[in-house]
């Protein structure tokens, strides 16, 4: 039976039962626990370290007041990479591909950030939706645009992810599948495929990354805005 590139991005189910539910929760058994001890093995120093500099990077030019969001988003950060990365290995499946889970992210924390600077500062809050020395004739039309491009911030979270997550595993599967089929009849051609099929992988591993860390970074862009 041959099957479509799409089917890969449906939910698995196991006696009608969701699967989707455990790829959520696998990625916090994989992560060590911090120790009472004074040194820790290097597994817990690194991420320790990498957590470290993601939160110092990513806070740095916000105010103290976005400071209360480094667990929120430093978690979110680490939950989207490994979901990301558990994504590519085989017989696994990408909740990220789906675009109601990433939609499920974006949407609250961006209403989030909103409603913090409606209610701390809404002059300010409400200022960007018209730019200073706005000619008059033009007033209503910038309001409206700059409205519309408020609302469409999540949705551009959500899609930007799903698009970039989904089409990388598209496009390994189609050159994974042109290898399979040329290496019978051109070895060398599938050869020569086989190696544009791993550098795509690692290529998508830094996606993977890159994705979760714009992911956050735009939340955090927003949340600037506001507080």
């Amino acid at each position: 039976m041959t099957l479509s590139f799409f089917d890969q991005f449906m939910s698995p189910t196991y006696l009608g039962i969701p699967l989707i539910a455990l790829a959520l929760s696998l990625p916090w058994v994989l992560y060590p626990k911090p120790s009472a001890r004074w040194l820790n093995n290097r597994l817990l120093t690194l991420q320790g370290w990498f957590i470290n500099r993601f939160t110092q990077q990513i806070f740095q030019p916000l105010s103290l007041g976005g400071h209360k969001w480094a667990t929120l988003l430093t978690s979110l950060m680490l939950f989207l990479i490994t979901l990301n990365m558990l994504g590519l290995l085989p017989y696994t499946f990408t909740p990220t591909t789906q675009l109601s889970l990433n939609m499920a992210f974006a949407i609250p924390l961006w209403l989030a950030t909103v409603i913090i600077g409606m209610r701390n500062q809404p002059t300010h809050a409400l200022g960007h939706l018209l730019p200073e020395g706005t000619p008059t004739l033009l007033i209503p039309i910038l309001i409206i645009i700059e409205t519309i491009s408020l609302f469409i911030r999540p949705l551009a979270l959500g899609v930007r992810l799903t698009a970039n997550l989904t089409a990388g595993h598209l496009l390994i599967q189609l050159i994974a599948t042109a290898a399979f089929v040329l290496l019978p009849l051109m070895p060398t051609v599938a050869l020569l495929t086989a190696t544009l099929l791993l550098l795509l992988t690692l290529l998508e591993v830094a996606v993977a990354m890159i994705q979760a860390y714009v992911f956050v970074l735009l939340l955090s862009l927003y949340l600037q805005e506001n507080v």
